[in-house]
């Protein structure tokens, strides 16, 4: 059987904590604004991968200061995503493969 890897890496550490700007239904699931420290900025792309309170979620917009990740139901039903409301604070985790792209093209 063939193995592969694939989705993102989550260590279960935490990187920074941030507030949620603002939450809006979007379809079935909930877009979620939250904002985005300078400290883990430069590890944070559209379309690239974040934890959230350790859920693993796809980076959906990018603008000054924040970020958005669409929650989909099952999501939603089946994380702390739930309860999450603007003003609520946040634990994040930048993608290990980012951090690790980026320290190379420091060097």
């Amino acid at each position: 059987a063939e193995s592969t890897l694939d989705g993102h890496l989550v260590q279960g550490h935490i990187d920074t904590a941030a507030t949620i700007r603002s939450v809006q239904a979007a379809g079935t699931g909930k877009e979620v604004t939250i904002e985005l420290p300078a400290s883990i900025s430069r590890y944070v792309a559209e379309k690239g991968s974040i934890a959230v309170d350790g859920v693993s979620l796809t980076v959906a917009g990018l603008d000054k200061g924040t970020f958005s990740v669409a929650l989909i139901p099952h999501t939603l039903e089946a994380t702390i995503a739930k309860h999450y409301k603007r003003g609520t604070t946040v634990n994040l985790e930048a993608d290990v493969i980012a951090r690790h792209v980026a320290r190379n093209l420091r060097r």
